[in-house]
């Protein structure tokens, strides 16, 4: 957990400054090399080192995939792509189950894991670079190139030899006037725009994690196999999320993050009154309460990247994910106050999921919106909602309902 917060408070800075594609072919290079030097660890210090480093190689390229997949993908496909890529990581969850069932020795599952990182590292080298990356850090022709070679694969050749250096900087002239040469994680708190946006995602990404790992933590106490229930708890992912793709689609990002963070919170509260010897309820309704934290997650994924312009996309995931690491952190110690009153963690666990559920009404939504290329572009969008926001007010007071209401006060 240490491993992957700081990963992901050093790698996304270093992604939105040398590009996706360097970071997550290096990322996978270091889960390679530590995930198989923890496999020989001689002692347990040294294992505890080589399991950090993988941490950190974990949030370099899953933030950096979630970007490339954003910064590719047209918006109406968007949703629908990083549904895909959550039903994956599910399957990997299902396929780890049956892993550790049938490699019982540690260092052998180590090794299972980590050896087929190579593969990756081949193939990645295969993967374009984000051509929004490459514009905005001033390498036209190198976007250029990209562009054209993501054309022919799309058996798109004309269209691609029509794309020209001066014709991509004419219709990024805006963005790029506005761009600056280098953005810190201070650009996340600078404008007010995207400083709201930044407390709420930050508090959004640290509950999810936090009553994700809470319930985790408690799947020996179900009476249930480990294995089994860690194929049941991968199984509910399914389901939850595409019910979620389906919402976000049709009914917007805010609203289906705010639902499913304040129903998960409300089942891991119910389960509290659900007697001990209830065991399949209690199973039942954690599994219901992960599928939704399942779906939350999800959500707030593509939620996020919408969200920060590409400047400080990568920087802003990488703190929401640094957010869900201290979330994972804080969970077990949460766990240890049922020394002194049993109820107290899963009230934590359900409480903290609400409470986001409500800040996360104060994002904007991002449905079928395009991507924004620069801060400024953000924050106009903002002060235009305002302004429509205000001059639809204005009209309604001048209604013949309005007038007679307001005379009648």
């Amino acid at each position: 957990m240490a491993g992957v917060l700081v990963g992901a408070m050093v790698l996304g800075g270093l992604s939105d400054r040398y590009g996706r594609k360097a970071l997550l072919i290096w990322s996978f290079l270091q889960m390679a090399v530590t995930g198989t030097c923890a496999a020989f660890s001689p002692n347990f210090v040294s294992y505890c080192i080589f399991r950090f480093l993988s941490g950190m190689a974990l949030s370099g390229f899953g933030l950096s995939i979630a970007c490339l997949v954003v910064e590719w993908i047209p918006t109406q496909f968007r949703t629908i792509t990083i549904a895909t890529t959550g039903f994956v990581y599910t399957l990997g969850q299902i396929l780890l189950a049956g892993l550790a069932y049938g490699i019982q020795d540690w260092r052998w599952l180590q090794l299972a894991l980590s050896v087929p990182f190579f593969v990756f590292l081949l193939y990645s080298w295969w993967f374009a670079e984000s051509a929004r990356w490459l514009l905005l850090s001033g390498k036209a022709s190198r976007a250029v190139r990209v562009l054209q070679r993501v054309a022919q694969v799309n058996g798109k050749q004309e269209a691609g030899a029509s794309i020209t250096t001066e014709g991509l900087l004419s219709n990024m002239e805006k963005e790029l006037s506005t761009a600056k040469s280098s953005y810190t994680i201070s650009d996340l708190v600078r404008t007010p725009t995207i400083r709201r946006i930044f407390c709420c995602l930050s508090m959004v990404w640290f509950s999810v994690s936090f009553s994700y790992y809470g319930l985790a933590m408690d799947l020996q106490n179900f009476g249930v196999s480990i294995y089994l229930i860690q194929v049941i708890f991968g199984a509910v992912d399914f389901p939850a999320k595409v019910i979620v793709t389906i919402t976000m689609s049709y009914i917007g990002r805010r609203v289906s993050l705010a639902a499913f963070l304040i129903l998960a919170g409300f089942i891991i509260i119910i389960n509290i009154f659900v007697p001990a010897d209830l065991q399949t309820v209690r199973t039942a309704l954690a599994v219901i309460g992960k599928g939704c934290l399942a779906a939350a997650f999800n959500c707030t994924f593509l939620f996020t990247t919408e969200l920060y312009p590409t400047p400080v996309r990568q920087t802003g995931l990488g703190f929401g994910s640094t957010m869900a690491r201290v979330g994972g952190i804080i969970a077990p110690l949460a766990k240890m106050l049922e020394d002194y009153y049993v109820a107290l963690p899963p009230i934590m666990y359900g409480a903290v999921p609400i409470l986001s559920g409500i800040i996360a009404c104060f994002l904007p939504e991002t449905l079928n919106v395009p991507l924004p290329d620069t801060i400024e572009e953000v924050e106009n969008r903002s002060r235009k909602k305002t302004a429509e926001e205000v001059a639809q007010e204005k009209i309604l007071l001048q209604s013949p309902d309005k007038a007679l209401f307001k005379e009648a006060c």
